[in-house]
């Protein structure tokens, strides 16, 4: 019998901890979710591991998202108790749990209707009751439900966030990674009177969330 509590205390000692997550709600958040529930079973065993983690492979491999990336990323967008929360392509609903644990209200948005109707009954079967699962095209966000006080991205992107940026209310905050493999940067975008800024924020490497790839140059 594997001893996921355990493994999941490990993960916020050996992991989130060690890579300056210090946020006690945040890591609170981690806690409190069974992050091998949101996996296939027979994947379950590497729930906890420090890497990104296979969970579909269909139309386009979808990943969940490295704990410590992800967690920083959390920390550097200060979630407020009372607002609410875009969550871009979550794929198993994982980092969606996680932001419903420190949001009012949170939407997730995935491109694929059969991960997005999967990760809301995983979701329905913790009691998760503050999310909106919604589906369609990832670049495109929801814009149904803006403005958003936070816009969080679970995966990396290489260009196409302009609609996400737009969605933003003011004063509001969006986190992402830039950029695939070693190039990769975690970025925090910010909403103010005077438009959309960005800044860099930490190195990170996850896998590309479909929509967000850079456009191929025209070769003549």
């Amino acid at each position: 019998m594997v001893d996921f509590l355990g493994l999941r205390q490990k993960m916020i000692d050996c992991q989130l901890r060690t890579n300056d997550v210090t946020d006690y709600d945040v890591l609170g958040a981690y806690a409190g979710v069974p992050r091998e529930r949101f996996i296939a079973p027979e994947r379950s065993v590497l729930a906890y591991v420090d890497e990104d983690v296979p969970v579909a492979a269909k139309p386009v491999p979808r990943y969940l998202m490295r704990p410590a990336t992800f967690a920083k990323m959390l920390q550097l967008a200060l979630i407020d108790a009372d607002e609410k929360v875009l969550v871009i392509g979550s794929a198993s609903g994982y980092e969606t749990a996680i932001v419903a644990k420190l949001a009012r209200e949170v939407v997730s948005l995935d491109s694929d209707a059969a991960l997005s109707a999967a990760a809301a009954e995983r979701l329905q079967s913790l009691d998760i009751g503050n999310v909106t699962s919604v589906v369609g095209p990832l670049a495109a966000g929801w814009s149904a439900a803006a403005p958003y006080d936070v816009i969080i991205v679970a995966g990396a992107v290489e260009a196409g966030t302009e609609a996400l940026a737009s969605q933003l209310a003011l004063d509001g905050r969006m986190v992402l990674v830039e950029g695939v493999g070693g190039a990769g940067e975690a970025r925090l975008y910010g909403r103010s009177a005077g438009g959309v800024s960005a800044r860099f924020a930490f190195n990170a490497a996850t896998h590309l969330l479909p929509g967000f790839e850079r456009p191929k140059a025209f070769v003549f």
